[in-house]
């Protein structure tokens, strides 16, 4: 019994020894203005990391100092937990740097001669991709194929709104689509035609879009993983450590991309990858086989479409649209069809987020999750509503109600105010990008870009959610300003938020002892500086799993 006495006591003397050392930190980030995201610690001094966790997060960071621990004082600098995108179509974005940049064209003058420019240093006769023209930036007269049959050269061309829901084919792509004057529109989609000759005027809207894209050959696994570092030094280089991915190609081939990329050492980006919703039988099966990932490189959601988009007048509403009186916009999906995978997807365990725009849209999508919470009332479903964009006032408190989860773009609300009022009345107008009602509400309300449709930019996205001032600078004082929100409602939308929405809650979002070290540094205090002047912070450094990943100037 003695002995078994001072085996206790010499085990309690190592125990409470132990307690009394603190680990030692690899580095310390010190003398900064930290935004912790966690409510029982909301601010700091100093953040002390070893390997790919936080050891500390607090002002008295001295017992985490050892012999190797490498000291960095940041100035006063602000520093928050890493941005969070809830929606990117990281692949094609990654694609489109590389590729033809209309987003800024005023003209249709511009419009050619920048293809021109383009075309002219194209090598070869491969398909001329990428676009992210805006009609509406030039007046609202669509583009036609003849804008640029004449100087495509010997390329099929399909080129995308930057709503993604629209695009402009030249003859060449029209004809190896097989789409002629005679050629029906799609189930959920059109094919623009000219009012006197019948042809097609190049212009394919959602679902007629598929015609075109079935031609084109997928990009090989070179050009793939090319995309994919062209995307994350660009989204690091914006402070982003994590995206949750909507897919480019369907999904399945991003999805093969990062993991790819993670089996080599080469994923420096966390993400969440979705896949298409009709495909949720082989997602099922994909993880029971293979788990649903791991820190770095997770999946098991799914994507589906409701309807289309206000810039394309297909986003799905109950009333016509002003300008297109005879048009309530499109159901993307069949959705006898959407309502059946959503029901058997969810009863399998598999993570929810569809894309609804519009008001119908919306009430449809929240019936439907209605349902499947009835069917599964005890399962942490976190479904998802990506953009949720047009609300009735009805549809507002259904959010938190049904626990459904707002996955919203805010640098859509400072873009599209610019022309919406030409599509809806100023009833359906105050329901457009309502941040401060879903939050007043319960909502968790997360925040993203939805790249390549808007910026790469959680900064962007910060001061149009603050200011709501429209781009063409004519709503100073913001388009619909009492749906504007403060700073740190904002900065909890793009991550502790986006966290939540993708089940990471307990390891990324906030900065928190025994969490991953992820975080921002930016080069402005985004609470003491003026609102409009948001958008000039830049990011000095970005930090993923304990490794400077990105370092500004």
């Amino acid at each position: 019994m003695r002995n078994l006495i001072s085996i206790w006591i010499v085990c309690l003397s190592f125990s409470l020894l132990s307690c009394n050392q603190h680990p030692v930190a690899d580095r310390i980030y010190l003398n900064a203005k930290i935004w912790t995201g966690d409510s029982a610690n909301p601010s700091a001094k100093a953040i002390a990391i070893r390997d790919s966790l936080i050891l500390y997060v607090g002002d008295d960071y001295q017992s985490y100092v050892g012999s190797h621990t490498e000291l960095r004082d940041l100035g006063g600098k602000m520093l928050v937990p890493g941005f969070i995108d809830n929606h990117t179509h990281f692949l094609e974005g990654g694609y489109f740097l590389a590729n033809i940049n209309l987003r800024d064209v005023r003209s249709k003058d511009r419009f050619i001669s920048v293809f021109r420019h383009f075309t002219d240093s194209a090598k070869g006769s491969g398909w001329i991709r990428g676009g992210n023209w805006d009609h509406e930036a030039w007046g609202g007269q669509l583009p036609r194929k003849e804008w640029i049959d004449s100087v495509s050269g010997l390329h099929p061309v399909f080129i995308n709104r930057y709503d993604g829901h629209m695009g402009l084919a030249n003859t060449l792509a029209l004809k190896m689509a097989g789409i002629t004057k005679n050629t029906p529109n799609p189930p959920g989609g059109e094919i623009v035609k000219d009012p006197k000759t019948g042809e097609p005027t190049g212009i394919l809207r959602d679902e007629a879009t598929s015609l075109v894209f079935r031609v084109i050959p997928d990009p090989t696994e070179k050009e793939l993983d090319e995309a994919l570092n062209r995307a994350a030094q660009h989204a690091l280089s914006h402070g982003l450590t994590q995206v949750h991915d909507m897919g480019s190609y369907g999904g399945w081939i991003d999805m093969a991309t990062y993991r790819r990329a993670e089996a080599a050492g080469q994923l420096p980006i966390r993400i969440y990858s979705f896949v298409a919703i009709h495909t949720w039988q082989k997602l099922d099966s994909f993880v029971k086989k293979n788990g649903w990932g791991d820190d770095r490189l997770r999946w098991g959601g799914l994507k589906g479409f409701v309807d289309g988009s206000l810039g394309s007048t297909t986003a799905w509403f109950y009333k016509p649209y002003l300008d297109a009186p005879r048009s309530t916009g499109l159901q993307v999906t069949d959705t006898g069809l959407l309502r059946k995978w959503i029901l058997q997807a969810d009863s399998a365990g598999l993570h929810i987020a569809t894309h609804a725009i519009g008001d119908h849209a919306n009430d449809w999508i929240l019936d439907v999750y209605q349902e499947a919470e009835a069917l599964h009332p005890s399962r942490d479903h976190r479904f998802r509503i990506e953009h949720a964009q047009h609300l009735t006032p009805d549809d507002i408190g259904r959010f938190a109600k049904l626990k459904v989860i707002p996955s919203m773009q805010p640098f859509h609300a400072i873009d599209d105010g610019k022309w919406a009022a030409k599509r809806l009345d100023s009833a359906r107008l105050r329901g457009t990008y309502v941040f401060k009602s879903l939050l007043e509400t319960g909502a968790i309300l997360t925040f993203g870009s939805d790249w390549t449709v808007a910026p790469l930019d959680p900064i962007a996205g910060i001061y149009a959610a603050v200011t709501r001032r429209t781009l063409d600078d004519k709503n100073p004082g913001g388009w619909f300003p009492d749906q504007k929100i403060s700073v740190e409602q904002a900065l909890r939308c793009y991550t502790v938020n986006n966290a939540w929405a993708g089940f990471q809650e307990n390891k990324t979002g906030k900065l928190k002892a025994g969490m991953l070290a992820d975080f921002t540094v930016l080069s402005e205090d985004l609470f003491s500086m003026a609102p409009e002047k948001i958008r000039d912070t830049r990011i000095l450094l970005t930090v993923v799993n304990g490794k400077e990943a990105y370092s500004g100037k």
